[in-house]
């Protein structure tokens, strides 16, 4: 898992892209980061050509690219290294991702409804206008991510984590909260109705719930 090959460039600390052969596969071979690719736009297609024609990824490396209107749809990634990429008007529904890095991205008026992440990492990422409704999101890492207008509704968020986390605008109505932990997270206008906020740790003292009083109001109603 995460096969890592470090820029050839000289001097270069950034990681390589994964390197895509004549027949669509990924390689071992070294490369370079998107920075010191001779042709970056041939890569780029490439990848994006890789991502739409295979329904299992594994162990793909990339970075600080910019991808929009792909359908990822019933996809499975595993072990793969994808961070400080830009993804817009992405449909991914019933998108399973295991033990894959996702830090620092941001995904714009996208959709992973009825999704399966498991053993994730989004630490820094943003969200925007982007929906995980009816999902499974189980034992991952959301630690300072930016949710703005996202829905969670109807998921399941056992034991993952929004530490720090900036959550706006935001649903997480139905949701399992068992385990989830909010510790120093700021929340404006979230709604947890109908979820086991009791089940959460919002509290790194008490581990107890402690609420802004809109989601007080929220969980009184539900």
């Amino acid at each position: 898992m995460f096969k890592k090959n470090l820029c050839m460039h000289l001097g270069c600390k950034k990681l390589a892209l994964s390197q895509i052969d004549d027949d669509g596969n990924i390689t071992d071979e070294p490369g370079y980061c998107i920075e010191h690719l001779e042709n970056p736009s041939e890569s780029v297609n490439k990848i994006r050509n890789y991502l739409l024609t295979h329904d299992k990824i594994i162990n793909l490396n990339i970075e600080s690219l910019s991808i929009s209107g792909v359908d990822l749809s019933n996809k499975f990634f595993c072990g793969c290294s994808i961070q400080n990429c830009t993804f817009a008007n992405m449909h991914a529904s019933n998108l399973r991702l295991r033990m894959s890095v996702f830090n620092f991205c941001t995904f714009t008026d996208s959709t992973f409804l009825q999704s399966n992440f498991q053993f994730c990492s989004f630490a820094g990422a943003k969200f925007i206008n982007t929906l995980f409704t009816g999902s499974d999101l189980l034992n991952n890492n959301f630690n300072g991510t930016t949710a703005y207008q996202c829905s969670f509704d109807d998921s399941d968020l056992y034991n993952s984590q929004f530490i720090k986390a900036i959550l706006m605008n935001t649903s997480m109505k139905n949701c399992n909260l068992k385990k989830t932990i909010f510790y120093d997270s700021l929340r404006e206008a979230v709604s947890f109705k109908l979820s086991n906020t009791r089940e959460a740790l919002f509290d790194r003292i008490k581990n107890s719930k402690v609420f802004l009083h809109d989601e007080s109001e929220d969980e009184a109603e539900a």
